[in-house]
């Protein structure tokens, strides 16, 4: 199983018909003073399988990592392929979109973060944000003041 699209949104969803869309596609995010909390964004990931997993259970895990190596928070869940889908060609590799709202992220302090998402404790992709504050620049005056 593999990542073939991992990257942070405002916001995701999926039709009916299976497509995905994405709205405001980011890797850096401003605060005006730490510790700050990020209200919401999404993490948007396409994984992957070959047919031949079909039914095999995968353990999906996602760290939000520091620059320095440190766990900020961690999500899992075990998941798998249950049926091929008799529409895809023999051979044909498998795929589903997943949509993961992370809501209220306290960052203590600027800097490089990422998502690992690792698929049974093999990290696949990684997804970088950058955290960094906002600084106010000086309004230019008007002529004559």
């Amino acid at each position: 199983m593999e990542v073939t699209l991992a990257l942070l949104a405002d916001y995701a969803n999926l039709t009916a018909d299976g497509k995905l869309n994405i709205m405001g596609t980011f890797d850096t995010i401003f605060a005006e003073r730490f510790p700050a909390v990020h209200p919401q964004m999404q993490l948007i990931l396409r994984l992957s399988a070959n047919p031949a997993e079909v039914g095999a259970r995968k353990k999906l895990e996602i760290k939000l990592m520091t620059e320095d190596g440190r766990q900020m928070f961690s999500i899992s869940a075990e998941f798998g392929f249950q049926v091929k889908d008799p529409a895809l060609p023999v051979g044909q590799e498998m795929k589903t979109d997943q949509i993961i709202g992370l809501n209220n992220i306290r960052f203590e302090s600027a800097g490089d973060y990422q998502f690992a998402i690792l698929i049974n404790d093999d990290t696949k992709e990684t997804v970088p944000l950058k955290v960094r504050q906002r600084v106010e620049q000086a309004r230019p005056q008007p002529p004559g003041e």
